[in-house]
């Protein structure tokens, strides 16, 4: 099997046509559509315009896949809010937002890929923070997070009435590898149980599959 050449550029408004198309063509094939919060095409221009940024891959001149990171402003449901981040700081937040990886082009990696790209270009006296949100048993979602160096931080209900998992994570205090002082093991589906530790500090960048059920790894 060949590795598959691929070209990474910043996105323009220009390429919103094939960005949109791609995206419906992602939601199109997914098992599980509650998995992916999609980006409306105001939203898609908003980061587009310079509130952001976006990558995206392209193979034999095609766009196979996009990923987009959003200055979220001052809106309401801050997640640097849910995460703790104080309010003076929330302004130096980005998100990690929508990616979209062509179906026939899955299994390249393609999604971290991107995210690696984006996150040496951040400019980083402007933005500390990186927060973003995965759905519960979202494992290839959860997996790219963890390899970008975000951690859970909340599990909590958001876009009106989905439960997600909010990871940050912080450029001037990058997550430490040393052995942690405790380690906890909790069922993915135990969500009270993960919140009583994340409200009591502890935090997690590891899942693990055991007995043919997923644990998240709570560290403190």
């Amino acid at each position: 099997m060949t590795s598959l050449q691929t070209d990474i550029t910043f996105l323009t408004e220009d390429q919103l046509p094939e960005i949109t198309a791609l995206q419906e063509k992602v939601i199109a094939v997914l098992e599980k559509p509650e998995f992916l919060q999609p980006l409306t095409e105001e939203e898609l221009l908003n980061i587009l315009r310079g509130n952001g940024m976006m990558a995206g891959a392209y193979a034999d001149g095609q766009l196979i896949a996009f990923r987009a990171m959003l200055d979220p402003g001052n809106e309401e449901e801050h997640l640097g809010a849910d995460v703790g981040i104080p309010n003076e700081e929330l302004s130096g937040v980005l998100y990690s937002e929508v990616s979209c990886v062509d179906p026939k082009f899955r299994g390249n990696g393609l999604q971290t890929t991107l995210g690696k790209w984006l996150m040496e270009r951040i400019n980083t006296k402007r933005y500390r923070y990186i927060c973003s949100t995965v759905a519960p048993f979202n494992i290839p979602s959860l997996k790219d997070k963890f390899a970008l160096g975000l951690r859970i931080s909340a599990l909590k209900v958001k876009y009106g009435h989905k439960l997600r998992y909010i990871l940050s994570a912080d450029a001037e205090a990058p997550v430490q590898f040393a052995a942690p002082s405790e380690e906890r093991s909790v069922l993915m589906g135990d969500s009270v149980q993960q919140q009583q530790l994340l409200a009591e500090g502890w935090t997690s960048g590891q899942i693990k599959q055991q007995d043919g059920n997923w644990h998240v790894v709570y560290v403190k």
